[in-house]
């Protein structure tokens, strides 16, 4: 069973139920205990969460006014955890924040303020329960060619268009080295992100842990299981 170490975050238990239902050993990882190569060392694949906004600063520029910063040394520690884990060719997951900040790590830049920065903008900020049915925001369209449509097929999705919740207000803007857009919303907003080149990089803007209960999303979790099991 791969240990797969997921940042830790307020809102760890359905990443955690989605890493056991897949396969998966989930191993919660701090940034004040657990330092970067030692995780590196022992887990087969990374699991990045939600959380606060990626500080501008760590991708050259001054902050927005409606910037919320997550704990503190979070970003570095993550920043350094990602390009640890793209140079051992580590299986990564990055969810919300984590697409973000996968983003950032790989050399891109984000929009901060989606309302504010992003003409004809849809709904990405909606609060939804704890349980299904989830506030649905809004459809995403994921590329015919992209690992996420193979995912999502596999799941018994429709390729061309995907229901998801959001829980966001920053997102992907100039992509990183390496990374592709898999997916976008209707106003045009990066909603995934993949890296074709390594064993498993995937990054999504909604929350795909909230649905392990009803298993529209359960193939990202086996990929990321699957991709640290091999050796």
């Amino acid at each position: 069973m791969p240990v797969i170490a997921i940042a830790r975050c307020s809102k760890l238990p359905d990443y955690e139920e989605s890493v056991r239902r897949a396969g998966g050993d989930p191993w919660v990882i701090d940034h004040n205990s657990d330092p970067a190569p030692d995780v590196i060392a022992r887990a087969g694949g990374l699991l990045l969460t939600g959380g606060g906004d990626v500080d501008p600063s760590t991708y050259g520029e001054p902050a927005h006014p409606t910037f919320s910063a997550a704990e503190a040394g979070r970003d570095a520690y993550e920043i350094d955890l990602v390009r640890r884990a793209i140079e051992a060719d580590l299986p990564v997951l990055a969810i919300c924040r984590g697409i973000q900040l996968l983003n950032v790590a790989r050399g891109g830049t984000l929009v901060q303020d989606i309302p504010s920065q992003v003409a004809g903008a849809c709904p990405h900020k909606l609060e939804s329960p704890a349980h299904p049915p989830f506030t649905l925001a809004h459809d995403v369209r994921i590329e015919r060619d992209s690992g996420l449509a193979r995912l999502v097929a596999e799941a018994g999705g429709t390729v061309e268009r995907v229901q998801v919740n959001s829980r966001h207000h920053q997102a992907v803007k100039a992509l990183g080295e390496g990374l592709v857009t898999a997916a976008t919303a209707p106003d045009g907003v990066i909603e995934a992100v993949e890296d074709p080149a390594r064993r498993f990089c995937l990054g999504v803007q909604w929350h795909p842990e909230n649905f392990y209960r009803t298993g529209e999303f359960r193939t990202l979790f086996e990929a990321l299981v699957n991709a640290a099991t091999r050796p």
